[in-house]
C-alpha cells in the first residue's frame, strides 16, 4: 500500500494512474471538501485529510509503505507567504513526523526546481544539497528550499527519503488550470493578444510521473533528481501551439519595462477573473532568469527520459479540447 499526498493536483492525479496501472495499491489523500474528480474513476482508496492536519496523517498513513508526498501550494503570484508556510513547510513537516511514527520505508518527495539557488546565465544547474531560502527569489521559492532541507535533514536522521525537483510542468490531466494551463486556454479561445518573450525549461507531466515512480525504485537513500525536460522562449511554445491549434499566435511583444510596471495590476485584473495570472512580478524574473538545468543524474541512476516538447504541448492541447467543459464543472 502506497499513498499520494496531492493526489488529485495536476502530477499527483497521473501519478496515481500510473501506480493503479502498475497493479499497486494505492491510497489517495483528499482534502476533507475537495472534489476529486480527476480520480474518481479511478481503483484506488481514497482517505480525506490534510497535511496541515496532523492527527489525519496518523490515521491515513496506517499501514502505509511508501509515501508520494506531492501535497502543496504552487504559485506565481504575490501576498501568499503564510499559507505557502501552513502547507508547502509546516505540512511536510508534518509528512515527515507521520512517516517517522508509523515506519513508513520510504518518503518520496516532489519539491521544484526553485528550490535552488538560482545560478548567473551560462552556468547549468545540477544537483545539491545546499538549501537556503535566503538564497532563492520568491516566497514559493523559499517554501520548497526550506521543505526540501527538512526532509534532506530526516534522511540524516534515519528515514528513507528520495527527493524530485521537476521544472515547469505541462501536459494532459490537467483538471485545475495551472499558469500554463491558462495561457493555453486562453490561447485557445484567442483571448491571448500578446505575450512577454522569456525563456525556461518545461517538461511533460508524465514524463515527471515516470522519474518519479522511478526514484521511488531506483534512486539512492538520502539524493535527489532534477527532473528537466527542455528549454524553450516564449515565442517558440507560441508557435508550437499555433501549429496544434491552427490558431494564429500572438505578434506583439509586451516590453519588459512595461510588462514590470503593469504586474500588479495584471494579478489584480485575474484575481477578479477567479483565474490564474498569465504574469507577475515573480514570473517575469523566472523567465529572463538562468533556467539551464541538466537532469544527467536522473537519466543514469534512473533510467529517466523526456519526450519532445512538441508532443508535449500537441497532448496537452488536445486533452485541453476535450476537457474545457469539465474544467469549467469544477471551477463553478
Amino acid at each position: 500500500m502506497v499513498i499520494v499526498t496531492g493526489a488529485t493536483g495536476h502530477i499527483g492525479n497521473v501519478l496515481v494512474r500510473e501506480l493503479t496501472a502498475k497493479g499497486i495499491t494505492v491510497r489517495a489523500l483528499v482534502l476533507p471538501n475537495e472534489r476529486p474528480v480527476s480520480i474518481s474513476q479511478l481503483p484506488i482508496e481514497m482517505v480525506r485529510g490534510d497535511v496541515t492536519d496532523y492527527a489525519s496523517l496518523q490515521k491515513a498513513f496506517d499501514g502505509v509503505t511508501c509515501v508520494y508526498h506531492l501535497a502543496g501550494i504552487v504559485t506565481i503570484g504575490s501576498g501568499k507567504r503564510k499559507i505557502l508556510q501552513k502547507v508547502n513547510v509546516e505540512g511536510t513537516g508534518n509528512v515527515i513526523r507521520a512517516c517517522f511514527e508509523k515506519g513508513v520505508k520510504r518518503l518520496v518527495y516532489t519539491s521544484s526546481i526553485h528550490a535552488f539557488p538560482e545560478l548567473p546565465h551560462g552556468q547549468i544547474l545540477v544537483e545539491t544539497k545546499d538549501f537556503d531560502e535566503r538564497k532563492v527569489r520568491g516566497d514559493y521559492a523559499k517554501s520548497k528550499a526550506l521543505a526540501t532541507k527538512m526532509v534532506l535533514d530526516a534522511a540524516q536522521n534515519g528515514l528513507d527519503t528520495v527527493i524530485l525537483h521537476p521544472t515547469g510542468v505541462i501536459g494532459p490531466y490537467e483538471y485545475q488550470l495551472s499558469n500554463m494551463g491558462q495561457l493555453m486556454v486562453d490561447f485557445m479561445k484567442r483571448r491571448l493578444f500578446a505575450y512577454i518573450d522569456g525563456t525556461y525549461d518545461f517538461v511533460d507531466v508524465r514524463d515527471v510521473v515516470q522519474g518519479i515512480i522511478s526514484a521511488s525504485e531506483k534512486g539512492r537513500p538520502g539524493e535527489n533528481y532534477i527532473l528537466s525536460g527542455e528549454q524553450i522562449t516564449v515565442k517558440r511554445l507560441l508557435e508550437h501551439l499555433e501549429n496544434a491549434t491552427g490558431l494564429k499566435a500572438p505578434r506583439i511583444k509586451i516590453p519588459i519595462w512595461f510588462a514590470k510596471a503593469t504586474a500588479p495590476l495584471s494579478e489584480l485584473y485575474y484575481m477578479v477573473l477567479q483565474q490564474q495570472p498569465l504574469y507577475t512580478s515573480y514570473s517575469i524574473e523566472t523567465l529572463y532568469s538562468n533556467s539551464l538545468a541538466s537532469h544527467n543524474k536522473a537519466e543514469n541512476e534512473l533510467g529517466y527520459k523526456t519526450r519532445p516538447i512538441q508532443e508535449a504541448i500537441f497532448d496537452t492541447v488536445s486533452w485541453l479540447k476535450d476537457h474545457m467543459n469539465t474544467m469549467e464543472d469544477i471551477k463553478s
